[in-house]
């Protein structure tokens, strides 16, 4: 049997001593690899660090080198007279020189000029009247059956609507938005009223729109708010459709919310006397504002109006109400056409609609003051050839209720105007951008309550540039 015998004191020793040595030496190995990782992470991050510094440092030099680069440009074009924001300017200097700082500055219109022949069956319209100028139907001479005399054609060439217009708008801080507006055209009211047509062919400054909006409100004259200017067809002539639109540019206050608006508007009574037809302008007699309302619905399909109107009708002391109603829209049939149309009736709508062809009101034998009733209205076809060329057919008429059964009715009442009617077809040509030539044959009639009529025919072209 084998004996272990207990190792010796001296063995034990000289074991350890032979391993520790060993031992030892593995953790120091590890320990210098995982520093060695350590200053290489530091270095790592030390690195990093100094890029960053020295990339702020670029930022920063590039930005000052932009900011002293502007500086340096702003200076330029100061001295050059240009705005340091880099924008178009008419001129250095402020053009709103009186308007809040930050009000923008616009300025539009067209140039268009005007050349017609005409021929009337019963006598020439006057020269340098409106009529000569534009399709008024209340111009048409009208003489007694059999009087007709043997009048020739006549031609006259214009450019009397050319017209200009300027605008100053400003949004404050608060979002509340303002704008100044003022239109005007060479019309005057034709040749024959201011100017002439022997040298130079003056035309007197015609002023169309002057008002301000401010948000929801609106202060000035511009279109009646009965009236829908939108519904209008694209004439060659001034209006084209004058007997059935309303037609009415006066002095407002007006109130618009949405699709909704209202309107207080400047008053005054056209009037004629029931024993001669005889017609004036009773001025200055009303005491309250015409009012009207409007409602317009819109979408790809087009658009939809409807209008009001209510009124006081007063000459002298004599006083009576009118009222009155405007359907209108424009329904668009595809990419090419569209039809444009107006209906209106009521009583006293003489001067709103027709450009005054009939009366507001008529005065009896007795001195009392009556409505006369008016309907009208027009239909428009526009189809688009190519998006340069594009034709315009249009139908218009307006008529009166002349009521014989007014005090005063004799053989002098039957002058007055009973119908007026008109057909107009064009060509509109636009060979560039914002420049249109056109061309446009109409014909015209106005009757009288005795039968009596007169017609017009008119060729007409134009050329229009705007800008």
């Amino acid at each position: 049997m084998t004996r272990h015998r207990p190792m010796r004191p001296l063995a034990v020793a000289m074991m350890v001593a032979l391993m520790a040595p060993g031992m030892a030496f593995g953790q120091t190995a590890k320990e210098r690899e995982l520093e060695a990782r350590i200053a290489q992470l530091e270095a790592q991050v030390q690195a990093l660090l100094q890029s960053q510094q020295q990339t702020q440092a670029s930022v920063a030099e590039t930005q000052a080198t932009v900011a002293a680069t502007k500086t340096q440009l702003d200076e330029v074009r100061v001295a050059q007279g240009a705005p340091a924001d880099g924008k178009p300017r008419i001129q250095g200097s402020p053009i709103l020189t009186g308007a809040t700082p930050g009000s923008v500055f616009s300025y539009g219109g067209f140039i268009k000029l005007d050349a017609m022949t005409t021929d009337t069956s019963d006598g020439a319209i006057g020269d340098g009247s409106a009529g000569r100028l534009f399709y008024v139907p209340a111009t048409i001479p009208v003489v007694a059956n059999g009087a007709e005399p043997d009048t020739d054609p006549y031609t006259d060439v214009h450019a009397a609507f050319s017209r200009f217009w300027l605008a100053a708008d400003f949004t404050s801080e608060g979002g509340d938005k303002f704008r100044g507006f003022i239109e005007a055209d060479m019309f005057g009211g034709g040749s024959a009223n201011l100017g002439n047509e022997v040298a130079t062919n003056t035309h007197g400054v015609t002023l169309r729109h002057a008002f301000v909006t401010w948000n929801n409100w609106l202060a000035g004259q511009t279109w009646s708010n009965f009236q829908d200017v939108a519904a209008l067809p694209e004439a060659v002539d001034f209006v084209g459709v004058t007997e059935g639109t309303t037609f009415v540019r006066q002095a407002q206050i007006r109130y618009t919310k949405g699709p909704f608006s209202v309107a207080l508007e400047n008053p005054l009574t056209t009037v004629s006397s029931v024993a001669t037809a005889a017609r004036n302008n009773a001025g200055g007699s009303n005491l309250m504002p015409d009012i009207t309302a409007r409602y317009v619905t819109k979408g790809d399909w087009g658009h939809f109006s409807v209008a009001g109107l209510v009124r006081q009708l007063k000459s002298g002391n004599e006083s009576t109400s009118g009222a009155a109603v405007s359907l209108s829209g424009k329904f668009n049939l595809g990419a090419s056409d569209d039809i444009r149309w107006m209906a209106n009736y009521g009583a006293g709508i003489g001067r709103y609609m027709a450009f005054g062809l009939g009366a507001d009101a008529v005065l009896d034998a007795n001195g009392e003051l009556h409505s006369q009733n008016g309907a009208g209205g027009f239909v428009a076809w526009r189809h688009a050839f190519t998006p340069q060329l594009r034709t315009n057919l249009m139908f218009s008429m307006a008529e009166f209720d002349n009521d014989r059964g007014l005090a005063g009715w004799g053989p002098g009442s039957w002058a007055a105007v009973e119908r007026a009617q008109s057909f107009h077809a064009n060509v509109i040509y636009s060979p560039f951008p914002k420049l249109d030539v056109g061309a446009e044959i109409s014909w015209g009639q106005r009757s009288l309550k005795d039968d009596r009529e007169g017609d017009l025919k008119r060729i007409q072209t134009t050329v229009k540039y705007s800008f």
